[in-house]
């Protein structure tokens, strides 16, 4: 907040060539290529409008050419079969029991935006997990510090904590928190630079110090051969080990470590039993990604993966053919929300998150996740019983209408009576959609 004075800024890069004009854009190309569900109903409406006109006009002409009945009750039967073939009940299948199945969804914080994430939700064979903030809570804190170079646990959490202080990663927040905590003075930096995937750079008057994971230090000829195996043995027990350097030598490690969703292995598991293959996604290293994994009930992890990389390894799996879904909160999960083929946003993500997502769980639990994949086995059931029962009652109801009886029993169909089982079988439909709300979703 500046009251008094003046600020000049400088845009090193400004309209398409932003950071959020390029998520936007991998957002509405990944939005662009979905391809739109056909719908069952709408594929036999298209032959089955023509069919039954052509029925209706053959039993005319049939009775009243040669059947040997005159023009009233050849008319009777032709308007029997147009009135009791009418296809409400089969075009109300779908809409209602997508209607009942959406509405118990926003009753359980499960929001579906609208039929199509419904549907496609039931073909889900791969779901993607974003770590930080959806299999993790997302306020991860300091558990280890260990200096090196002569250097006090207060020393370092103090040139951690003031580099830290302009960047917003959660991370970032642990370090500082720890510091106020603490009661630890923070020093005056500049030249901060954040590198996305690796860490920071700052300097604290004319020393430039480097924070982040081992790659960084790498990145900049720093070796680290001497704390592999302190390093090591920290990330086995599931923490990001972040290392602080200065231009030329190791000044110490900081650990942190985030706590596990309730729920989570349990939510895992239940996915294993429904046939979907679960995968954590993250950009800490594979050894950090594996124990939290194993602990989450995750065999499958894509590690050290870069924020605009996501997107890259749902493509990978959507390209074997099977249905993909995406589970993150952040902005940096948007372009793989909207690339995959049901996106699941958490709600105490960022906007961005939740307007790529084609799900948004509004109580910020993955078991959510499990129940939206049942809702949709649920619904997709119910519109399969809603089609079977329009079908068969029209496949029974036409020849009846159209006097197969007659001849044998010499009853007719009334049109009247006709519009009466047409009427029924579209009560029937919306009555069998609304017993989805008797479902559970445990």
């Amino acid at each position: 907040m500046n009251k008094n004075g003046s600020i000049m800024f400088k845009a090193a890069k400004v309209g398409a060539d932003t950071t959020l004009a390029q998520i936007i854009k991998l957002v509405e190309d990944a939005q662009g290529n979905k391809a739109p569900i056909q719908r069952f109903a709408d594929a036999v409406s298209a032959w089955f409008v023509p069919i039954v006109l052509f029925i209706s006009i053959s039993t005319f002409v049939f009775w009243y050419n040669f059947g040997g009945q005159d023009f009233s009750f050849s008319l009777i039967a032709a308007i029997a079969v147009l009135v009791i073939a009418c296809p409400c009940a089969l075009g109300l299948a779908t809409p209602t029991a997508i209607m009942v199945g959406t509405g118990k969804g926003a009753q359980r914080g499960i929001l579906i935006k609208g039929g199509e994430a419904l549907e496609t939700t039931h073909k889900i064979k791969h779901i993607i997990f974003d770590k930080t903030g959806t299999i993790t809570i997302g306020k991860p804190i300091v558990t280890d510090v260990i200096p090196f170079s002569n250097n006090t646990e207060n020393q370092l959490i103090a040139i951690a904590a003031s580099i830290e202080k302009s960047s917003e990663h959660p991370l970032a927040e642990a370090i500082v928190k720890n510091a106020e905590e603490n009661s630890i003075k923070l020093q005056k930096i500049n030249s901060f630079k954040a590198i996305p995937g690796k860490g920071i750079t700052a300097k604290i008057g004319n020393l430039s110090f480097f924070f982040g994971n081992p790659a960084l230090c790498k990145e900049n000829k720093i070796a680290l051969d001497a704390y592999e195996e302190q390093i090591q043995l920290l990330e086995s027990k599931g923490k990001t080990v972040m290392v602080l350097t200065d231009a030329k030598k190791t000044l110490g490690l900081i650990a942190v470590a985030d706590t596990m969703k309730e729920g989570v292995p349990l939510a895992m598991k239940t996915l294993k039993h429904l046939g979907i293959k679960t995968y954590m996604i993250t950009g800490d290293n594979e050894r950090t990604a594996k124990a939290i994994a194993e602990k989450a009930g995750i065999t499958n992890v894509f590690a050290q993966v870069l924020p605009h990389e996501k997107a890259e390894h749902v493509k990978k799996l959507q390209s074997s053919g099977k249905k993909v879904a995406m589970v993150g909160d952040g902005i940096n999960d948007a372009p793989a929300l909207a690339q995959a083929d049901v996106g699941i946003a958490m709600s105490s993500g960022t906007d961005v998150a939740m307007e790529s997502g084609s799900v948004v769980l509004m109580k910020n639990d993955v078991r959510d996740v499990v129940r939206a994949v049942r809702l949709s086995k649920q619904t997709m059931s119910k519109i399969k019983q809603n089609m079977f029962w329009a079908l068969i009652y029209n496949v029974l109801g036409i020849p009846v209408a159209a006097g197969v009886l007659y001849p044998f029993t010499g009853w007719l169909l009334s049109p009247i009576i006709a519009g009466g089982a047409m009427a029924l079988s579209s009560v029937s439909v919306v009555v069998n959609s609304l017993l989805l709300k008797t479902k559970t979703l445990r």
